[in-house]
């Protein structure tokens, strides 16, 4: 089965050649960074491609150069109220689990930028490949945001050393850091995408009942440490809009970058 790209306003782009299936984020203007339609997209490419007996293998990445995920769109996260947060943060929790719920292997290409919420959809995956000079973290505290879900899903792969300095900090690591400290499965310095592509051909060669019971073993000893941390990421967040410190940061990178005429 082949799903042609026939539609590039698509903000998720569908390709099965050979088992595999090429999910691709498709927002490069905007670093393919997540916003409401993108998330929908999504979670229903997943669904569909898990049902899907022709895929036995995914590879997610994103459209151009510049970016995997460059993290939540901040045009729409700043223009979220209290009243908002907690269907909000269910649908982002929503299609982290997409990928979570995936029974088959998903091979994550890490093409430059996996920031914020593109950093947590890359650790949802099982395998990241990434170039050496990629950039990776966590830096929702700079944007008035508690590190609540990314620090969970961090902690997964990474001690607490690494975890506070991600969580806290902001910064963002390069492929080299992120590939020695656990974050990284592979690196590889040029053509990620196919990479990426090979793994998941491997992998889709692989008994699938098998795979299937592997992962949804690995589901279940996550499942509640998960959960628990999208409850609280719920409430850490109503704390920090009341504050209004998301709001006041999110709008002033704004309106530097409008300023500046920058893309995002």
């Amino acid at each position: 089965m082949s799903i042609s790209h026939l539609d590039q306003q698509r903000s998720v782009l569908i390709d099965v050649k050979d088992q595999v299936a090429l999910v691709t984020l498709n927002r490069p203007a905007n670093l393919n960074a997540v916003n409401q339609h993108l998330r929908s997209a999504l979670i229903a490419a997943l669904a569909q491609l898990n049902e899907d007996p022709a895929v036995k293998a995914v590879v997610l990445t994103g459209a151009g150069d510049r970016a995997f995920c460059a993290g939540q769109d901040l045009e729409e996260a700043s223009t979220v109220d209290w009243k908002q947060i907690a269907p909000w943060l269910s649908a982002q929790r929503a299609m982290y689990q997409a990928v979570r719920d995936l029974d088959k292997p998903c091979v994550v290409a890490i093409n430059g930028v996996a920031a914020g919420a593109g950093m947590q959809l890359a650790l949802c995956g099982d395998w990241r490949i990434a170039s050496p000079d990629a950039r990776i973290g966590q830096p929702e505290v700079k944007a008035g945001l508690a590190s609540i879900v990314g620090s969970y899903l961090l902690s997964l792969h990474v001690g607490l050393t690494h975890n506070t300095q991600l969580s806290l900090s902001g910064e963002l690591i390069n492929g080299q850091r992120a590939h020695e400290i656990g974050m990284v499965t592979e690196l590889h310095a040029s053509d990620v995408l196919g990479a990426a592509l090979a793994r998941a051909r491997s992998m889709a060669q692989l008994p699938t009942t098998a795979i299937r019971l592997s992962k949804q073993r690995f589901r279940a000893l996550t499942q509640p440490g998960f959960d628990d941390a999208c409850t609280a990421g719920i409430r850490a967040q109503l704390e920090c809009y009341a504050s209004d410190e998301p709001q006041t940061l999110m709008s002033a990178f704004l309106d530097a970058r409008a300023r500046k005429g920058n893309t995002p």
